[in-house]
């Protein structure tokens, strides 16, 4: 047999026949039989027991089923203690309950046709058991205990594996027929087997030492009457006994008899008491209803009160929610739309990087920086250059310790603040006077040591790098989008909303990829900013004096390179109209090919990709920029000619249109998140690789992961706010 099995479930019309056996064996007057046979059922139900208890059934038929147990979960064997004929044959039972023999009424039990592999040894206490089929089973011997069955008179255990008797089935001297295989049988032997049942009883009886009798004097009338005691092993006791118990059996049915009528009469009253409670009982249903009826008018206008106000509030929130998710799609449009810039903006960046970096070399190598004339000793204004070495070094170096010891001089500047006025004048005096004392000594410093000349030369060169420059406004605008997009998520969770969070996660993982892009590509224009410097170093004349003073005039000197491109023709108007594109990237193209208005109003999206424009957007605001400014150009009165000889007078430039800027809005940047730990402070610091701005610097110390997100922090970034 399997372990597992699946329960088979019953067909309608089993399940059908089952329900009209059981309200057959329910109803008044009913029979002492309980047939639920061929109801294809896998284990008796419960009811069944139940039914057998209650109304003393004398006969439970459950044959041809798929019966595997007689007894299932929760009920009990004494349920069936009144039934006297239990028939399950055409089942599927491997073993019978080791309690079988609580079950003393039972006359007949069939099992023929199902798995049995033994017999439990409790059914010697059928004391009442007449006949017993066990036929077609698996049996391989049968218990000792069956000798104890002193009213048994029929057995049938043929077509089963048994070879041997058991040597007590002598003392059962009421058995009339033994069914079995004599060709298969080794105890007896197959000659005694095969004389019939008179022979073996003979064979048993001699081998225990007993007396042989022929059943007929120890046959008892156990079908007629209940709870007959065991006959005695003698030839004269159950012809001597038979009228006593004849008379007592009679006795038995006339109490049996009377019982009845008084159970009867107990009927009868319980079933007037009964009509005169659902008398009164309707009575009381009627004027419960009628009350229900008024209760049920109130609820229903109460109810219709609540639904019409629950149905108004839920269309607000409705409308609500609808607007926030609105705004909220809006929000992350923008933020997707200047994201989408930005990587435009860094796919040009890197695609101009190498006309950018070669300019540069350009600028540096081709402008002779190694040498310095002796007009250029001549025209150096030491004193001035020194002041702006200082204000250079100052500035660096301010900037530096507001970055390093912003949160312990807050608590000075506070207390300083709060002083009297008095005292603040006169430590102002003396700070000015001890400043213009430092500033005097710091430029005669300067003078003299070249160390800090070249400090100073470096921190001006980093500063107007133009690399360099663009890769901290692409850090900024990185960092803004990125403070947006925590504010944005943490407002979605505020609001319990599932819709594009995928979206947000996947545009704050490409700005911090950008970040770190951006971070890598700063440190290393740094390090070419030193390299240079080095070569400076070390290209410079060993006996040149002032050498980092010229080179710093020099640098200041320097024009940048849009005005060059402008004075080198390039009209003003297309300057600023690349730069309101943020495309002054492509103006040493421009500069290069001579493009002017009118070109750009004969030229095609196809020409401009050949020039060397690879933004296909971009081309075609670039051209329909042009064409505006040209029409506006056009429509403008155009002045008389003065005569020859007479100047007109000039009024200043118009200053061309102001320049969009490609970073956010300064209302965006303007706002700022508090942090998620202490809910105080500003929230200052971005934690790589997840990218969410959600604490401040003193919060974000002892924390190993994301407060948000609960990934691991690589790297920490510091954001100073703008004020």
């Amino acid at each position: 047999m399997p372990l597992f099995f699946r329960k088979r479930k019953p067909s309608e019309e089993a399940r059908k026949r089952l329900e009209y056996q059981m309200c057959l064996a329910k109803e008044a007057g009913a029979d002492d039989i309980l047939d639920i046979s061929k109801c294809e059922l896998s284990e008796i139900p419960f009811g069944a027991f139940a039914t057998c208890k209650v109304l003393q059934k004398k006969v439970l038929i459950v044959h041809t089923n798929h019966l595997t147990s007689l007894l299932p979960k929760s009920c009990s064997l004494l349920s069936l203690a009144t039934i006297k004929v239990l028939d399950l044959h055409d089942n599927q039972l491997t073993a019978l309950p080791d309690d079988i023999g609580q079950l003393t009424a039972l006359q007949v039990l069939n099992v023929e046709r199902n798995q049995l592999t033994y017999l439990p040894r409790s059914i010697g206490n059928l004391i009442q058991l007449q006949t017993l089929n066990v036929k077609d089973n698996r049996l391989k011997e049968l218990p000792d205990t069956l000798g104890e069955l002193r009213s048994l008179r029929t057995l049938d255990i043929s077509e089963s594996e048994i070879q041997r008797l058991p040597q007590m089935l002598a003392h059962v001297r009421t058995l009339e027929a033994l069914s079995l295989d004599a060709s298969s049988m080794v105890y007896p032997p197959q000659e005694v087997c095969g004389a019939g049942t008179e022979a073996i009883q003979q064979f048993l009886c001699k081998a225990s030492g007993l007396e042989y009798y022929p059943p007929s004097q120890y046959l008892l009338p156990v079908l007629e009457q209940d709870g007959a005691e065991n006959s005695r092993d003698s030839p004269s006791g159950p012809t001597d006994r038979f009228s006593s118990e004849e008379v007592d059996w009679q006795n038995r049915f006339s109490d049996y008899e009377k019982r009845k009528e008084q159970k009867m009469l107990e009927k009868l009253e319980f079933e007037r008491r009964l009509e005169l409670g659902q008398r009164e009982h309707a009575q009381l249903l009627q004027q419960s209803n009628s009350q229900k009826d008024e209760i049920l008018q109130t609820v229903k206008e109460e109810q219709s009160r609540l639904e019409q106000g629950l149905s108004e509030r839920q269309r607000y929130l409705d409308a609500e929610r609808q607007r926030l998710q609105e705004q909220l799609k809006q929000t992350e449009q923008n933020v997707s739309n200047r994201i989408q810039k930005l990587l435009q903006e860094n796919q040009r960046q890197k695609k101009s990087s190498e006309i950018l970096k070669s300019l540069e070399n350009e600028r540096i190598r081709m402008e002779q920086l190694m040498s310095i004339t002796q007009e250029e000793t001549e025209n150096l204004r030491r004193r001035e250059i020194a002041s702006a070495m200082q204000q250079m070094l100052t500035e660096s170096c301010n900037s530096r310790l507001i970055q390093m010891a912003y949160e312990s001089q807050r608590q000075n500047l506070v207390q300083q603040a709060c002083s009297s006025m008095a005292e603040m004048d006169e430590r102002f005096q003396q700070i000015l006077s001890w400043q213009q004392m430092d500033q005097n000594k710091a430029i005669s410093q300067i003078l003299q040591e070249s160390a800090m000349q070249k400090a100073a030369f470096e921190a001006l060169q980093v500063k107007k790098d133009l690399m360099h420059r663009q890769i901290r406004k692409q850090i900024k605008l990185i960092e803004t989008e990125l403070l947006q997009l925590t504010q944005l998520e943490l407002k979605r969770k505020s609001l319990d909303t599932e819709a594009l969070q995928e979206m947000i996660s996947e545009q704050r993982w490409v700005l911090s990829s950008l970040l770190q892009q951006l971070l890598k590509e700063e440190t290393q224009r740094e390090e070419e900013l030193r390299e240079i410097l080095t070569e400076l170093e070390a290209k410079s004349e060993t006996k040149q004096e002032n050498y980092w003073l010229i080179q710093y005039q020099r640098l200041l000197n320097q024009k940048p390179l849009s005005l060059k491109l402008q004075e080198e023709g390039l009209e003003r108007q297309l300057v600023a109209l690349l730069v309101e594109l943020s495309a002054e990237h492509y103006l040493p193209i421009f500069a290069h090919h001579r493009i002017s208005l009118d070109m750009l109003s004969r030229m095609g999206p196809g020409d401009l990709a050949k020039v060397g424009v690879s933004e296909a957007g971009l081309r075609h605001q670039i051209l329909r920029r042009a064409q505006e400014l040209l029409d506006a150009t056009r429509a403008r009165p155009e002045l008389p000619k003065p005569p020859q000889g007479e100047v007109l007078p000039t009024a200043p430039e118009e200053l061309p249109e102001a320049v969009r800027p490609s970073a956010p809005c300064a209302e965006l940047e303007a706002q700022t998140s508090e942090c998620v730990v202490c809910l105080e402070r500003e929230a200052q610091m971005i934690f790589l690789n997840c990218g969410h701005v959600c604490c401040c610097q003193q919060c974000c110390q002892p924390l190993r992961t994301c407060p948000l997100c609960r990934q691991d922090i690589a790297q920490r970034l510091r954001i100073y706010h703008s004020r």
